[in-house]
């Protein structure tokens, strides 16, 4: 199949918060769309549609507790109903998911809920949904969850799914890429002080990768804004400032074939770097091995 390019704003907003937050967030993506008719794909900041910022710091892990739903709970219903009205691939960025009923929960884990991005496809359907691996901790109080996700975009790619300090694991971008996909999207809440190093780390994970990163935070007063787009080769193909903004671009997935084949600046080519008969290196931290014949991409989930 003939692979298309997907034309992505990432939407760089204030949280929003209230029993409106829905409508308010249907509001902006009318208007998004209205101003960028282009876009196919719309990104929102990490916990965009349940913003506790307004809260005193010692409140805010209990609200976002009573925030938390199941992803069959008609408020999930409710967001893809949006997707399915602008016919866009849509992230709303993450919202605190309950376990169901079916999951056993080990006595001694105390959280009760996850940090959970979500991906819609134009239908309004549940595309994939990813459980943050790397909450940031101590702060952060939500459960780790264990399975790295990608989305397949019907033609147009292979989407990573990263929700803020995953992008600090490199293990985390490097398994995303190593799945098959071509851009990884990190949506992001960043209030403190860090965001400066996010940026070095986006492009970073973008050369080592030879993928996409598309790193979409919270706005200003809450945020640090900044939110940005890197290329398969770490070239910057947008920034954001520190108040609301939309960034636009084109994640072509046949551009990132190109540069795996060609190399980064049309010299390396980190994921050819072995040969089938090359010895397996012993991986001491992971008590495992980097096995040459497993090291390339696989692309079993090419759309």
């Amino acid at each position: 199949m003939t692979e298309r390019e997907l034309v992505v704003g990432l939407a760089q907003r204030s949280p929003l918060s209230g029993p409106d937050a829905l409508e308010s967030f249907r509001a902006d993506v009318a208007a998004t769309c209205a101003h960028f008719p282009e876009v196919t794909m719309l990104v929102y900041p990490e916990l965009h549609l349940q913003g506790v910022d307004q809260l005193p710091l010692g409140e805010q892990a209990e609200a976002l507790a009573s925030l938390a739903v199941t992803l069959d709970d008609p408020y999930v219903e409710r967001i893809g109903a949006i997707a399915a009205e602008f016919g866009l691939w849509l992230c709303p960025g993450s919202i605190g998911e309950k376990p169901d009923a079916s999951e056993s929960v080990p006595e001694s884990e105390t959280l009760e809920y996850y940090n959970t991005q979500l991906v819609f496809s134009p239908d309004g359907k549940l595309a994939a949904s990813y459980r943050k691996m790397f909450p940031w901790r101590p702060f952060e109080p939500h459960r780790p969850g264990t399975e790295f996700v990608i989305a397949p975009l019907d033609g147009c790619g292979v989407l990573g799914l990263s929700n803020c300090y995953d992008a600090w694991f490199p293990e985390h971008s490097r398994h995303l890429a190593w799945m098959g996909a071509d851009a990884i999207v990190n949506i992001v809440k960043t209030t403190s002080q860090d965001r400066e190093q996010e940026l070095v780390l986006a492009r970073a994970n973008a050369i080592v990768n030879q993928v996409y990163m598309l790193s979409v935070n919270c706005a200003a007063p809450y945020g640090r804004g900044r939110s940005i787009a890197v290329d398969p080769e770490g070239l910057l193909l947008g920034e954001a400032g520190l108040g609301e903004d939309t960034i636009v671009v084109r994640m072509d997935p046949a551009r990132v074939r190109r540069v795996r084949e060609v190399g980064t600046a049309g010299t390396n080519r980190v994921w050819s770097q072995f040969r089938s008969d090359d010895a397996p290196i012993p991986l001491p931290l992971y008590d495992g091995t980097l096995d040459p014949v497993r090291w390339s991409p696989h692309h079993r989930h090419r759309d």
